[in-house]
């Protein structure tokens, strides 16, 4: 009996292991040292998935990594997490294993095939009061759900760099769905970021976070809020946009490792070049084309009076890219 219980424990331990990122630990029985993890944790790298995500010279930049270690860890990595060619079939089976969030609106999960999907970035642009908040704070509860009933079963990283979260919206949406306040308040993990190094600091702290408990969606409202007052003038454009593809890159980075869903908001700025002139709305999305090939999905919000009803319409579209 003693036996079969061992071999159920063991069972167990390497479903455990299949399921999820190796955790960087597991690089010393590579022949890392210990010492050598915790630099690389310290760094933010708590994955031996998160050390093929970064080029070389990255790894170069931690603090007592040289670069005979850094090929060492390369290697080692390499042999843990092979990244390399694989079948259609199989990755047609990894697609197959993505998770939908219900967005709380049935014709909205709809339209996305099911919801919002985990391994991806999906990006709500548009002007204030249009309800991109909203969605934020419905997902950040329905995340908590259990898998047949549109939820991811995790918990909520909430990020937020504007001062509008709202526990009281996350309560409210608990009780539509029958949840606990308290727990769903537990399960969710808030910062206020203050300017754009620290919500990238954030970002490595929801790396270690991630790696030791269950998340099924990271928010960032907004991602791009602190950019518009850390940068000013075309003189700092160069510097933010690149700031800003960190960012974003790293966003995907922790999609991919963590299979989370990464839903982040964007604000919207007027057009004054002269394609505003034939343009159906004369506003555009922060952040120029690299905002635009880092989402999978994006919505736009677009709030129009209606000289009708005498009521303000918020219309929603959205863009998809399948890969």
């Amino acid at each position: 009996m003693a036996v079969q219980e061992s071999n159920v424990a063991v069972d167990d331990q390497v479903d455990d292991e299949n399921c999820g990122p190796l955790l960087i630990q597991k690089l010393e029985s590579a022949g890392i040292a210990a010492a050598d993890i915790k630099k690389l944790r310290e760094a933010g790298y708590h994955t031996v998935e998160s050390i093929q995500f970064v080029p070389k010279k990255t790894l170069l930049a931690v603090k007592g990594i040289s670069e005979a270690k850094a090929d060492k860890i390369i290697e080692a990595a390499q042999k843990l997490v092979p990244f390399g060619f694989t079948t259609a079939t199989e990755f047609h089976q990894k697609r197959s294993e993505i998770i939908q969030l219900t967005t709380g609106s049935k014709e909205l999960d709809k339209l996305l095939q099911g919801g919002i999907e985990t391994g991806s970035i999906t990006e709500l642009f548009g002007e204030f009061r249009t309800g991109k908040t909203q969605i934020c704070h419905t997902l950040a509860v329905t995340c908590q759900l259990p898998i047949d009933m549109g939820g991811g079963e995790g918990k909520c990283l909430y990020i937020d760099t504007e001062g509008t979260f709202r526990p009281e919206r996350l309560l409210a949406v608990a009780e539509r769905y029958g949840l606990s306040g308290s727990d769903v308040l537990d399960n969710v993990a808030y910062a206020r970021a203050y300017n754009t190094d620290h919500q990238m600091e954030l970002l490595i702290n929801a790396a270690a976070m991630m790696s030791e408990s269950r998340y099924a969606l990271l928010v960032v409202d907004s991602a791009t809020a602190l950019y518009r007052t850390d940068y000013s003038g075309r003189g700092e454009l160069s510097a933010r946009q690149m700031h800003l593809a960190r960012f974003l890159r790293t966003l995907l980075r922790l999609a991919d490792e963590f299979g989370v869903a990464v839903v982040i908001t964007n604000q919207v700025v007027a057009q004054v070049d002269g394609a505003a002139m034939f343009s159906a709305d004369p506003k555009k999305p922060i952040g120029g084309n690299i905002m635009g090939h880092a989402s999978t999905t994006r919505f736009v919000f677009i709030s129009i009076f209606s000289y009708f009803t005498k009521k303000e319409l918020i219309i929603l579209s959205f863009k998809t890219s399948f890969y």
